[in-house]
């Protein structure tokens, strides 16, 4: 199979779909890559290291995109990449299409086979491509945080860990998953007051017996969350629904109850954001102030951090690139109840339910639209 490397054009994105080792692995399986000239240079990646394993390099993003039976991206298209898709093609990145009408349209409207990191879900729920970036953006939503609780950026003048005799900082977590789990864990370690809330029990029970003793742990209500962010100084959304919009747990008339300076980050943002008050932002631009409360709403968190995240999202992929590659998506998908659940768009239907009922969209059965091709394994490039 003839497999595409574009440049990622998302403000500040730096991340590259693939690492040299990865694309190593891919040519020695007898699949062609044709990676952008300069795609891996801010993750640290030259052109030659490409190339000298066996990848070629175009000069431009069209001729990556008209040459390649599969584009493998990080970030979802930007509306300058829409008209590049087409029919038949397969695109294979992180999606979130329940956060975007726009890109949900443009995805069907191309025809285009679009498989999203985001809900390739395991049986057992685990999400295996999303795991390595939630891990990332949960400790990095700390770092960012704290960085907005300075004076000099707004914030109330909280060192999060405190000095000793000095009380440290709190920090409340919403949402205990891999991103709350992630941001517990950095939090706790600068010595703040850290709580995690979750309306998981067993997500409780198991976060209990492994975060450190000075992270509290409390079942997620309207009502202790109205508590616990009253006395708060950086509070961070890490609520997910795999695929679907997130749903608010922090609404305006909260932000009065809140001491100002305090900073909100919602790492949910790419799935609409689970703060009601929350927009969009990017690095080059990330907060804004609503009742003297920090906002900070940046969509691709990993981005500023390449040389960590590349490497742990290729280390994620690969094996999911191989089988598409070797099969063909339909075989692969067939094989893999995993990579089914990330179908979410194929030839002009939409084949994820969470975001059908989001927009009210028409939903088809992706296996039956499946079993209507008649898919045949393809031969080994």
């Amino acid at each position: 199979m003839i497999i595409g490397i574009p440049t990622e054009v998302k403000e500040a994105e730096n991340r590259v779909a693939l690492t040299p080792a990865g694309a190593e692995t891919l040519v020695a399986e007898g699949h062609q890559l044709l990676v952008q000239s300069r795609a891996g240079e801010s993750s640290g990646y030259s052109d030659d290291m490409y190339s000298a394993l066996g990848a070629n390099i175009c000069n431009s993003a069209e001729a990556v995109w008209d040459q390649s039976e599969m584009i493998v991206k990080v970030k979802e298209p930007v509306e300058l990449e829409w008209p590049r898709m087409r029919s038949g093609q397969i695109l294979f990145t992180y999606l979130h299409l329940a956060a975007s009408q726009k890109l949900t349209k443009a995805i069907l409207d191309s025809g285009i086979v679009a498989i999203a990191y985001e809900t390739v879900e395991e049986s057992n729920g685990q999400l295996p491509l999303l795991t390595p970036m939630s891990e990332v953006a949960g400790r990095m939503s700390v770092q960012a945080g704290v960085k907005y609780l300075e004076t000099n950026k707004g914030g109330s003048g909280i060192l999060i860990g405190g000095v000793p005799g000095v009380a440290p900082g709190k920090v409340v977590i919403i949402g205990g998953g891999v991103v709350g789990m992630n941001a517990g864990i950095i939090a706790s370690g600068l010595g703040a007051k850290v709580v995690i809330l979750d309306s998981s029990l067993p997500r409780l029970r198991f976060l209990q017996e492994i975060m450190p003793k000075n992270v509290m742990h409390l079942y997620s209500s309207r009502e202790t969350i109205r508590q616990e962010i009253s006395d708060a100084d950086l509070i961070i959304g890490a609520v997910l629904l795999p695929g679907s919009v997130a749903p608010h747990v922090l609404f305006e008339e909260d932000l009065k109850s809140m001491r100002k300076g305090s900073v909100l980050v919602d790492v949910s943002i790419d799935q609409g954001g689970c703060f009601e008050t929350i927009r969009p932002t990017t690095h080059s631009d990330p907060v804004y102030a609503i009742d003297g409360i920090i906002h900070y709403g940046v969509t691709n968190i990993p981005g500023i951090v390449p040389r960590t995240s590349t490497p742990a999202l290729t280390n994620s992929t690969i094996p999911y690139i191989s089988k598409l590659a070797a099969k063909g998506w339909e075989i692969a998908c067939l094989n893999d109840p995993s990579l089914m659940n990330g179908l979410n768009a194929i030839n002009g239907c939409l084949t994820y339910r969470a975001v059908a009922d989001t927009f009210e969209m028409d939903y088809s059965d992706p296996r039956a639209l499946l079993r209507l091709t008649e898919p045949k394994e393809r031969p080994h490039d």
